[in-house]
């Protein structure tokens, strides 16, 4: 016999008797307090900011003047360089990361624990640090050559870490029928495991893609005219901001237009399995001949990436000593740079709160639009972030021009996405039951927020802190455009000495930023579940 209770439970709810709701979303009707909206909305608009303005600021002498600028024949070399040197990383990186996500994750490569370490390094190293080393090695490489190699070995994790996870996630039963049938290795990559990975390749490519339209160290170091370097040009060599505005409008349509075009290649082609069960590990492919170059493939790769600049780096701290650099001015500059990336951070962290915990216990058009709009940074490039928050306080907040406080907006804006993410993930890991208790309890949503869900997503919300300070030390084109006169980052020195031919005195703030950076970043991963 089954009473009331039970037979809903068993039609509505596939759970057993007894067994806990699991954690996450509460249900769609549910609204948030103002405790959680009023600051959620500062946080989005601060977001949407740049943007609004930027628009504002690009059609102010009307939209002829603007589109003078746009269809000049200057923009149109600007952006064929650009487009030119996305498509040629994008298309090395993708070679990159799936050879060697195939190799480590599929082969019976020697090693292959070790290598997947090794392959994600490159993501530690600022692409202007890559560009220094190669520079100060070779300075014939200036220009589109050293530009496309830089950011090529900085940019493949973003496409290794995708294809592999989605290979150990693939079942390996369609290869094996394949070569069951007679095809070798190379044609059953290339027809049964390729097509399954174009997902995950598009995704990492997309990222590689907005990477390199957003870049302004390496092309700015290599001297290779690009939109951004462009933008900062026409911003500093003019009293009148209008063209920098419009070709920062450019740069933010073709991020959307390529963000748009990768959904739309997606299609909706099912690239899942559709048995039952857990899928088999694959068997490791034995490399039989082909032992050898693999080896020297990964070994290259990891040598042209990490090793490379580690030895440069070495060699002109070698070679440097007092008169080319100063330890005294070293630690200043790095005491500045912890101190303007912990503002950051914690500023970005405190936006994120209420606009993660909205996004995870709540549903609903509002919820959706407020986490979208935080956002809205992710797709703009952090010159165009810059540019737009120094048209603003020039004209509307000229007291906080080119201070601290209008710099830690900036990495609000630019890094919003990355800590409202960690939130929402926390929260969304913590059960919303102790929080429902604690109201029935008669606690206010300030006191459930800080009794009860902070101390539940702590660990999450300090993850995406850390991530958020290490990323916050590493920002180089809105720190350029936005810092007090006479302050200097290590991003901004490094930039500034090697700019002026002196690698010696740019090595040890290069040294200083990877060993700053790496530190946290260690952390995270030895704490990672």
């Amino acid at each position: 016999m089954t009473t009331p209770d039970s037979s809903v439970r068993t039609r509505h709810d596939p759970r057993p008797a007894g067994a806990p709701k699991p954690a996450g979303r509460r249900r769609a009707g549910s609204r948030p307090s103002w405790v959680l909206i009023v600051p959620a909305c500062l946080a989005a608009a601060l977001a949407v900011l740049p943007l609004g303005y930027l628009a504002v600021r690009a059609l102010e002498r009307g939209p002829d003047y603007a589109w003078d600028i746009v269809a000049d024949e200057r923009t149109a070399v600007l952006l064929g360089r650009s487009l030119g040197l996305a498509a040629v990383v994008v298309t090395a990186c993708l070679v990159l990361g799936v050879s060697l996500a195939w190799l480590i994750v599929r082969t019976a490569l020697p090693g292959a624990r070790a290598w997947s370490v090794l392959v994600t390094l490159p993501l530690a190293v600022p692409s202007y640090v890559a560009a220094f080393a190669w520079l100060s090695a070779a300075p014939e490489l200036a220009g589109f050559t050293g530009s496309a190699l830089a950011l090529t070995l900085v940019s493949f994790p973003y496409v290794y870490l995708p294809v592999a996870a989605a290979l150990r996630g693939t079942d390996p039963a369609q290869e094996e029928v394949s070569r069951s049938l007679g095809h070798g290795p190379m044609r059953t990559f290339l027809r049964v495991t390729l097509p399954q990975l174009r997902p995950a390749a598009a995704g990492g490519g997309l990222l590689v893609a907005l990477y390199v339209l957003s870049d302004f160290g390496a092309v700015s170091l290599m001297r290779y005219d690009t939109f951004t370097r462009g933008i900062y040009t026409s911003y500093r060599a003019s009293f009148d901001r209008t063209p920098a505005a419009a070709l920062s409008a450019v740069l933010v349509v073709m991020t959307i237009a390529l963000v748009a075009g990768e959904a739309r290649t997606r299609g909706r082609a099912g690239h899942s399995r559709t048995g039952t069960g857990t899928a088999r590990p694959a068997v490791p492919v034995p490399l039989g001949p082909l032992r050898t170059p693999a080896l020297a493939w990964c070994g290259g790769v990891t040598a042209a990436a990490v090793a490379f600049p580690l030895a440069t780096l070495g060699y002109w701290l070698a070679v440097g000593n007092s008169a080319t650099w100063d330890p005294g001015s070293l630690a200043d500059t790095a005491l500045t740079t912890l101190g303007i990336a912990a503002a950051g951070a914690a500023l970005t962290t405190l936006l994120a709160l209420p606009v993660g915990v909205i996004a995870a216990r709540h549903r609903g058009r509002a919820a959706h639009l407020l986490e979208q709009a935080a956002y809205a940074g992710h797709a703009v490039p952090g010159i165009t972030v810059a540019l737009s928050l120094v048209f603003f306080a020039v004209r509307y907040a000229h007291p906080l021009y080119q201070e601290v406080p209008l710099l830690i907006c900036a990495y609000a804006v630019l890094f919003l996405p990355v800590a409202v993410a960690a939130t929402r993930a926390a929260v969304l890991q913590a059960p919303p039951l102790l929080e429902d208790v604690a109201r029935s309890l008669g606690r206010s949503p300030l006191r459930v927020l800080r009794e009860v869900t902070v101390p539940l997503a702590a660990p999450g919300v300090a993850a995406g802190a850390a991530l958020t300070f290490v990323v916050c030390m590493k920002e180089l084109p809105a720190t350029l455009l936005l810092r007090p006169t006479g302050m200097d980052t290590l991003a901004t020195r490094l930039w500034t000495e090697t700019g002026a031919g002196s690698f010696a005195a740019a090595a040890p703030y290069a040294a200083a930023l990877i060993l700053l950076a790496a530190i946290p970043s260690y952390l995270l991963g030895r704490h990672r579940p």
